[in-house]
């Protein structure tokens, strides 16, 4: 298996202990492959609180990215912010040498980055910046339903204003190309596009962007061989994606198309980020702050996230 890069995430949140009992719980086969970026008295001191009777005994390939970061559990401060954009980058560089296959990345906090200066709004956008992309997606991969986001981390109004042809159709261009991480190495994957309004306007009764740019997309991708069909209404394509009609669902905004795939259930969703040179996935949960350092994180979805790298990469 090749080397996974697994970043630290936000000291003050869960990330360093879920990491700690992942590995645990994965075993040699994973940890002999994984390289931690991050913080190694942060680590070690989630293998303190760690209750996993392999904790101690753990070993952990760390790439040292901060030292002496002060926080307190479960509070966003510059110190943690600027701790985990340490491990984000040093990880990202080393995908882009290749000296990793993929990167895996715990949550970080936008209030944390912010106060640490940085003027990204989360991973998304700083792997872009820092991958040299013009642009991504943000795509989540579960068991029954997958969906990609044409906008993501706006206010509800900027992200309509900022749709159009050209947004839609890349995004619908970057699901085509998603089939790797679709699991479909076989065949092109079958694209169901979300409409934006209630209905997907209702024959314009209702709004006009699904004539105006939804359409216009989704013609010019099938013009170029997609398999893309709609627009769908929203209320009713993810039931029908999820019974297996299509492999993926574009949605036009950001709780459009993660609301149906957390209710699928966050522990089996991956959170992927479509367009960098190298894979990167997530896991799709927060900090949790309110129960960091107490010894209550779970790392079910972490695992899972990292069993799918490994498929995804093996493949």
């Amino acid at each position: 298996m090749s080397c996974f890069a697994l970043t630290m995430g936000d000291p003050a949140g869960v990330g360093p202990e879920i990491i700690v009992d992942a590995l645990c719980e994965l075993g040699d086969e994973f940890t002999s492959n994984v390289r931690v970026f991050g913080e190694p008295a942060i680590l070690e001191r989630a293998r303190a609180v760690s209750a996993h009777p392999k904790a101690q005994s753990l070993t952990i390939d760390l790439v040292e990215t901060s030292v002496n970061t002060q926080f307190k559990p479960g509070i966003a401060s510059a110190a943690s912010g600027a701790a985990s954009i340490a491990a984000i980058e040093a990880a990202t560089r080393a995908c882009i040498a290749g000296q990793c296959a993929a990167l895996i990345t715990t949550p970080i906090n936008k209030t944390a980055l912010k106060l640490a200066g940085s003027s990204f709004p989360g991973h998304t956008e700083m792997l872009a910046s820092l991958a040299g992309v013009p642009h991504v997606a943000m795509m989540f991969a579960s068991e029954r339903l997958n969906v990609i986001l044409v906008t993501i981390h706006q206010s509800l109004r900027r992200a309509i204003d900022s749709l159009n042809i050209e947004s839609v159709a890349r995004t619908i261009e970057f699901a085509h190309r998603a089939r790797a991480s679709l699991g479909l190495n076989d065949r092109a994957p079958r694209i169901a596009v979300a409409g934006l309004n209630p209905h997907a306007s209702e024959d314009g009764l209702f709004g006009d962007e699904e004539a105006t740019i939804i359409a216009p997309a989704i013609a010019a991708c099938r013009a170029d061989g997609i398999d893309a069909t709609g627009p769908y209404p929203p209320d009713t394509i993810f039931m029908r994606a999820r019974g297996g009609e299509f492999d993926i669902v574009v949605a036009m905004t950001h709780d459009q198309g993660l609301i149906p795939v957390k209710l699928e259930g966050i522990e089996r969703a991956v959170n992927v980020t479509v367009g960098l040179p190298f894979l990167r996935a997530s896991v799709d949960h927060g900090t949790a702050y309110d129960i960091a350092w107490q010894g209550k994180a779970s790392s079910e979805n972490l695992q899972y996230v990292m069993r799918w790298a490994r498929k995804v990469i093996s493949t």
